[in-house]
Parts: structure tokens; sequence; C-alpha cells
């Protein structure tokens, strides 16, 4: 993965954090933390990883990507870039894999 491709992924990862903590009026998704961005060759699609405290994740899931053309609004003002791409918002399960790990391991 080239560095550009690495830089513009961060950027975009700060900027989505900044709007939903700035900018987002729903209390549903305000408390969610961006955890990772990737973004295609292209830079016409970005998966966008999120992790909630909240029990409720696909419910979180479906309201961020409701408010996704919103939320590439304002990064498309915020970045320097051609264009902006597509943002799709999927719940990160790692912490729930690490927890379930952690589980095993104490359980042994």
């Amino acid at each position: 993965m080239s560095h550009k491709l690495d830089r513009i992924e961060s950027n975009i990862a700060r900027e989505i954090s900044r709007i939903i903590l700035e900018e987002i009026q729903n209390e549903t998704i305000k408390n969610v933390s961006i955890t990772n961005v990737t973004v295609d060759e292209d830079l016409t699609f970005a998966k966008v990883y999120f992790m909630t405290r909240e029990s409720n994740t696909k419910c979180i899931e479906d309201e961020l990507n409701k408010a996704s053309s919103f939320i590439r609004k304002n990064l498309a003002h915020s970045l320097d870039m051609r264009s902006t791409p597509e943002l799709r918002f999927v719940y990160d399960k790692s912490m729930d894999y690490t927890r379930k790990i952690e589980s095993i391991i104490d359980k042994l």
C-alpha cells in the first residue's frame, strides 16, 4: 500500500471523527469511535470501521450509513481532494474478538 493512500485514509478517519463529534446532531451515533478507514485504489469508495460501547451496533451502523451523505459533504469541504469517496460504515468486530479470546484465556 502506498504512503499516499495511507495518508489519505488517516486524514479521512480523523476528519470523520471530527465531523461526528462536532457536526452530527444525532445522539445515537455521537459516541462512536472511528477505528480504521480503507479506501480503494481509485478513491471512489471508502469503508469506515467504527466501534461503540452500545449493544445496538446494527442500529448505529444503519444510522451512520443514513448520515453518510451528510458526512461525505462535510468531508469534501474539509479535505483537499479532487473527489470524495462514497462512505460505507461497518462495525469493527475486532474488539469483540479480542474480548472473546481473553475470556477463553482466562478460563484456561
